[in-house]
């Protein structure tokens, strides 16, 4: 029978039918233990009883009414979300990249407004923002960009980590209005700047009145230790966006702004049917509140320790290993070689791992993992190291 699915993805030889905690069983009872969490976004791991909890007492309430009506669990989700993140105002959308759509519109109005007639915003290179056409766009990446010409103008891409390379636009365009940034580029092969480097960035954007809007897709919800990156640097971005982690599989994106970029947006400039419907932010509020109650962010960066000495002591004398890295619980090993092949042999071994950038072995875990189940992630990946190199 011919296959009913657009050939979009490139898909493993396994189907899961059920999961519980970090753990996932295909449709043959085989179980697997999964660094991947659904690239980043089963942070609480699978089937937590929690999360379960919210989403079927919601279900059994109220799903749906839209946005033409005050909804409670919206209002919730944005007061927890703003009160812990220090921003004013929150649009809900149903993804990162829909979050990362509301962020460009609103610099680009902000521009606007400001009389600026083409806004530029100024881009990293490496980095990805999403798919659809502006995300695409902005992000840094020639290969998802190929054939879907023309592309939306208003990017300026500079290297990502290079503070002095956006002073140096800054001197040289008067219509930048925004910085778009990752404060670790997960897909880009986990690239983690210089620890004050989103400091400089915040100098800069201070210094011409320009936004600075950050993309927590990937890193925000407890990923590297902290609720949201930038908190390691004690700042706070005129505009962030979040999506993977808030709602634990459940799609949602959130775009929060504070500042000058909190009431750029009005009624009529945008808008979105599903987002913050009552489901998922119920959802997103249980994974958050969990997160506080757990502790989860914090055991986060505890693990991480863990889990990077225990690599640099298996790996470090290894030929072939670059560089071993890691933000949190986004770590990346990254090799001398393509090694996209260590996916369907990890998963052979009952193990989901992750390649970025063709070179990085990419793990994104949920945060929940025991001891016992990070060390096994660290020897099954090791010896699959071991046997490649």
């Amino acid at each position: 029978m011919a296959d009913s699915l657009m050939a979009t993805y490139a898909r493993l030889p396994v189907t899961f039918e059920r999961g519980e905690g970090a753990w996932l069983w295909d449709t043959d009872g085989r179980r697997y233990l999964d660094a991947v969490s659904g690239i980043a976004v089963c942070n609480l791991g699978h089937a937590h009883p929690a999360v379960r909890q919210a989403l079927c007492e919601q279900a059994g309430e109220l799903i749906h009414t839209s946005n033409l009506y005050g909804i409670q669990q919206q209002q919730r989700l944005g007061d927890l979300l703003t009160q812990l993140s220090g921003m004013q105002r929150v649009f809900f959308a149903n993804s990162g990249a829909e979050a990362n759509e509301a962020a460009i519109k609103i610099a680009r109005l902000h521009g606007h407004n400001k009389d600026i007639t083409t806004p530029q915003i100024i881009v990293a290179e490496g980095s990805f923002h999403g798919r659809t056409l502006a995300t695409l766009s902005a992000t840094g990446n020639r290969k998802v960009q190929a054939g879907f010409e023309p592309l939306v103008q208003g990017f300026i891409r500079v290297p990502f980590g290079d503070a002095a390379a956006i002073a140096q636009v800054a001197a040289n365009n008067q219509d930048v209005v925004a910085v778009l940034l990752e404060p670790v580029q997960g897909e880009g092969g986990v690239n983690i700047p210089a620890p004050d480097y989103l400091n400089q960035v915040r100098e800069i954007c201070d210094q011409q009145g320009w936004l600075m809007m950050l993309d927590e897709i990937q890193t925000g919800m407890g990923r590297t230790g902290k609720l949201f990156a930038h908190q390691h640097n004690g700042i706070l971005p005129d505009v962030m966006t979040l999506a993977k982690g808030l709602g634990n599989g459940v799609p949602i994106g959130a775009c929060l702004a504070q500042g000058m970029a909190a009431e750029v947006l009005g009624p009529g400039t945008h808008g979105s049917t599903f987002g913050g419907n009552p489901l998922a932010c119920r959802v997103a509020c249980c994974v958050v509140e969990t997160m506080r109650a757990e502790a989860i962010p914090e055991r986060a960066a505890a693990l991480s320790e863990r889990m990077l000495a225990a690599f640099k002591q298996q790996l470090d004398d290894l030929d072939g290993v670059m560089d071993i890295r890691a933000a949190g619980l986004l770590l990346g090993i990254e090799l001398d070689r393509p090694c996209g092949e260590l996916v369907s042999k990890a998963l052979q071994q009952g193990l989901l791992i992750n390649v970025a950038a063709e070179r990085v072995i990419r793990l994104i875990p949920p945060l929940i993992i025991s001891d016992a189940e990070a060390d096994q992630i660290i020897s099954g990946v090791s010896a699959l190291i071991h046997d490649f190199l």
